[in-house]
C-alpha cells in the first residue's frame, strides 16, 4: 500500500510538472505573438506603409560651391548618422538644391522597411526582411549619399523657396517632421541676396521675397549643418535663419558649424 501511494503521488507530481510546463510554454508563445511587431503592407516602390509613412525626414544639400575635404568627410558621416536614426517605416528623402527645380532635385526617397532585427525567427522572417532592407533601401541609399558629394555650381541659391516647396510637399499635413539643411545658408536670388546689405531679418522683411517665401513649418524640427564662409558673420547669419524658421512656425533644433571653411 505504501508503494502504491508513493507511486500514485509520483504520477501526480509528474502530471503537475508537465501541466506547468505546458502552461509556461503556452504563455510564452502567446506573449511572443502579442509582443511581436506586425509588419504593415508596404508599397513595392517606396517601401512605405500603404496607409502612410510613420515619420518624415528630408535632407536638403546645397553643393553649389566646392566644400573642403574635411567638410565633405564630416557631411558624409553626418548623413550616415541621420539615415541610421530613421525609424522603421519612416521616410528618408534626399534632395539637392537646384535652382531649375522647385523644391530641389530628389535623389532618394524611400521608407526604412526595417532590417528584420526585431522579428522573431518563429513567427517572422528576419532573413527576408534583412534582404529587402539591404537590396532595396540601404544599398540605393549609400549610392545616393555618394552622389551628394558631387559639386554642381550655380549662379543663384534659392534656399528659402526650396524649403517652402519642401514644406508643401512633405510637411503640409501637420504631422511631425524633421528637415535637415546642409549648406552655407547664403540666400542669393534677384528678390533678396545675402551677398549684399546686412544680414538682419528686418532688411529681409522689406523685400519682395518676404511674403512670396512665407510658408508653414508647424511641427517641423529643423537642423542646420552650417558650412562656414570666411567673409560671413556666422553669428548674425544663423540668427537670421533662427528668426525665419520661428516666423514660419518651425523650431530650430540645432545649428552645427561644420569643420573647414572656404
Amino acid at each position: 500500500m505504501r508503494r502504491s501511494a508513493a507511486s500514485e503521488t509520483g504520477t501526480w507530481a509528474l502530471f503537475a510538472l508537465v501541466a506547468a510546463l505546458i502552461v509556461i510554454l503556452a504563455g510564452g508563445f502567446i506573449w511572443l505573438l502579442m509582443s511581436a511587431k506586425e509588419r504593415p503592407a508596404l508599397d513595392k516602390v517606396t517601401l512605405c506603409p500603404v496607409d502612410g509613412e510613420k515619420s518624415v525626414t528630408v535632407v536638403l544639400l546645397d553643393t553649389s560651391d566646392e566644400w573642403p575635404d574635411i567638410t565633405r568627410a564630416e557631411v558624409r558621416n553626418r548623413l550616415g548618422d541621420i539615415a541610421a536614426d530613421v525609424p522603421d517605416y519612416g521616410l528618408l528623402e534626399l534632395r539637392l538644391l537646384e535652382p531649375s527645380k522647385s523644391g530641389g532635385r530628389v535623389i532618394f526617397s524611400k521608407c526604412n522597411p526595417g532590417d528584420g532585427s526585431n522579428l522573431s525567427e518563429i513567427i517572422g522572417n528576419p532573413r527576408m526582411a534583412h534582404k529587402i532592407w539591404m537590396e532595396q533601401f540601404n544599398t540605393p541609399l549609400q549610392d545616393a549619399l555618394d552622389k551628394t558629394m558631387v559639386t554642381s555650381e550655380s549662379d543663384s541659391s534659392p534656399i528659402l523657396s526650396t524649403i517652402q516647396r519642401i514644406a508643401v510637399d512633405r510637411f503640409d499635413d501637420g504631422r511631425p517632421g524633421h528637415l535637415v539643411v546642409i549648406s552655407d545658408m547664403v540666400e542669393h536670388t534677384p528678390d533678396y541676396s545675402q551677398y549684399k546689405g546686412d544680414l538682419s531679418y528686418d532688411r529681409y522683411r522689406q523685400t519682395a521675397a518676404y511674403k512670396k517665401q512665407h510658408t508653414n513649418l508647424e511641427g517641423v524640427d529643423v537642423t542646420i549643418f552650417y558650412v562656414r564662409r570666411l567673409r560671413m558673420d556666422s553669428g548674425k547669419h544663423i540668427q537670421f535663419w533662427t528668426d525665419w524658421i520661428a516666423d514660419n512656425n518651425g523650431a530650430l533644433d540645432e545649428a552645427v558649424k561644420l569643420q573647414g571653411a572656404d
